[in-house]
């Protein structure tokens, strides 16, 4: 089983990162066991100061499994929300993406919506794929996130829409049909 590495608190940027969030929606990124919902959104700036609240977002989503499972849900996610940001529209100046998850019987799905292809690229088309981690891509500091999803998720897959694209994965509670326990 691999090491989990603590994630830093965010309660030293506490008040920072959830400026903007009203009060009334704060319990969606306190890392405590949820209200029992169906169904989660939130509407993210599309910044890279958004992904710890992202991360707390997803991490709450998840509270009421194992830290194995939390650990996993964020990590994905957290790959979702950062290639919206670097890869999309939605990292644009004034941009947002939306995180959406959806609480089933086995397990939890996350929709990451974007703006699409970036005004500044002419790839993108079509749907999403993971390229093979081989040789200098298993030590390189980019580039693995969808290998990564594609490797833990249960099933995931992408709407292949260039203009808003939806990037989605699901994650059994037993992690079944994921490579994470033998990772």
């Amino acid at each position: 089983m691999p090491t989990l590495v603590s994630v830093p608190a965010l309660a030293k940027a506490k008040e920072g990162v959830l400026a903007g969030v009203p009060d009334e929606y704060r319990h969606y990124f306190n890392g405590r066991p949820p209200v029992p919902f169906t169904k989660r959104h939130w509407e993210f700036p599309g910044e890279p100061a958004s992904v710890p609240l992202a991360r707390a977002f997803l991490d709450t989503c998840a509270a009421a499994r194992d830290a194995d499972y939390r650990y996993v849900f964020s990590l994905l996610g957290t790959e979702l929300a950062t290639n919206a940001i670097r890869h999309s529209r939605s990292g644009e100046e004034g941009q947002t993406f939306v995180l959406r998850v959806t609480r089933v019987a086995n397990g939890l799905t996350l929709v990451c919506r974007d703006n699409g292809r970036p005004t500044r690229s002419t790839s993108g088309e079509g749907p999403l794929s993971a390229e093979p981690m081989v040789g200098d891509r298993l030590t390189a500091e980019n580039g693995r996130g969808l290998a990564l999803v594609d490797s833990f998720a249960t099933a995931w897959g992408d709407n292949g829409h260039p203009s808003i694209r939806k990037v989605w994965f699901h994650l059994a509670y037993d992690l079944t049909g994921s490579s994470w326990p033998a990772a």
